[in-house]
């Protein structure tokens, strides 16, 4: 079978992929949530004309000029003054008051003079630190659109909109099962021949950060039955994607094409043109993905972050792609061959430039320098020699929230 490139082998993956349910949530933990569905505001802000300052409110008419006002009551935030403002009069009042009837202007503290309830007041202009009723939005304003990650202060936006709940799109569910005799789990006695398994927790850190649910189903040994039957449950419990690392390349112990092959999985690709990763599947059960990730560390945290990130966000239903950003290469690289490279490197800026310091070691077990990397530099197929400063391409190793 030959190499599948990147990007068709994820189209492939993200083609069948179809957002998740619906379901409500309080707002006080919407955060970091994906909105299902558009959502309009319930009222408007300010609901009435306010005080952006500290001051006095007063007619326009009155302080076209220097001018003295007598003080007949205050306003507070939550406390408006009742009566109405006329010729000569003024109301000390304060951020966020509504304004009084018969006021249209605010004259702030610093430029008042005040001897008991008369006060000296310079020529103003008129509307100035007045906020209208509907500055910031008004009932039915559309303001947050279905796709939208719930960030801080998309939260706030719709607390302020009047949404004690808000709809989102279900978390994904993955399930991960790491396979492999020599893995023990942290904690473990660790035999002769033995190393701690790392990836389940990794992969499971990066799909939550990414907005799903992660399940961890353990460590099967190189075990045709066991991990069958692992995955069958898996598949029972209603998982959207089932993700194994391990297993998946062409050794005598390599179990899981079969296995899949067995519950009913339809491959869709084996082997992708990528370094690291190049032992990838991916297949589908009805609306159930599997990918079956590399077994070597930073293989798996890598083909993670560049195929199960983007389908955790195709399920959520996000709207926006996430699209390589720039730098320059801090060092020279050589070229590249058929495969396109995830160069690990550290992410500075210097000059004013962002300059991305590619690492001199990049084996795939190296989970020391991947704990050292901030970003991946993508280097084409056939990539010609680049020399230090050279524009470059590179993914986040940490995925988006938006």
């Amino acid at each position: 079978m030959s190499l599948l490139p990147v990007d068709e082998a994820l189209a492939r993956l993200l083609s069948g992929a179809k957002p998740t349910g619906t379901e409500q949530v309080g707002i006080a933990v919407a955060d970091l949530r994906v909105l299902a569905e558009p959502m309009a505001a319930t009222r408007t802000q300010p609901p009435w004309a306010t005080s952006a300052m500290d001051g006095y409110a007063v007619r326009a008419s009155d302080v076209e000029s220097d001018t003295s006002l007598r003080v007949i009551g205050s306003a507070a935030a939550g406390a408006r003054f009742d009566g109405t403002l006329n010729a000569g009069e003024a109301v000390r009042i304060f951020t966020g008051a509504p304004l009084p009837d018969g006021a249209d202007t605010i004259v702030i503290q610093e430029n008042v003079a005040r001897d008991g309830d008369t006060i000296r007041v310079p020529a103003t202009e008129a509307g100035r630190f007045v906020r209208p009723r509907g500055m910031d939005f008004s009932e039915g304003d559309a303001l947050l659109d279905a796709g939208r990650v719930l960030t801080p202060a998309r939260v706030a936006l719709a607390a302020a909109m009047g949404h004690a709940t808000v709809p989102v799109r279900r978390k994904p569910r993955f399930a991960i099962l790491s396979t492999g005799d020599e893995l023990v789990l942290p904690g473990e006695n660790v035999g002769p021949d033995q190393i701690v398994a790392s990836n389940n927790f990794g992969v499971a850190a990066m799909l939550r950060m990414a907005g799903a649910e992660a399940t961890d189903l353990g460590v099967a040994p190189d075990d045709r039955k066991i991990i069958a039957a692992k995955l069958a449950q898996a598949v029972e419990a209603g998982a959207d994607a089932v993700v194994t690392t391990g297993g998946a390349s062409v050794g005598d112990h390599d179990h899981m094409q079969d296995v899949l092959a067995d519950l009913g999985v339809e491959m869709g690709f084996w082997k992708i043109a990528m370094r690291p990763g190049k032992p990838l599947m991916f297949g589908r059960r009805g609306e159930q993905s599997f990918i079956g990730l590399p077994g070597n560390p930073v293989s798996a945290i890598v083909c993670a972050r560049l195929f199960l990130v983007p389908l955790a966000r195709a399920l959520l239903g996000v709207q926006q792609a996430e699209e390589p950003d720039h730098a320059v290469l801090g060092r020279e690289m050589p070229e590249n061959d058929h495969r396109q490279d995830y160069v690990r490197a550290r992410l500075a800026i210097e000059n004013g430039l962002h300059v991305a310091h590619p690492f001199s070691r990049q084996d795939s077990s190296m989970l020391a320098t991947l704990g050292r990397t901030d970003v991946l530099v993508v280097r084409p197929p056939h990539a010609p020699k680049a020399d230090a400063g050279e524009p470059c391409r590179y993914v986040s190793l940490l995925p988006s929230i938006d």
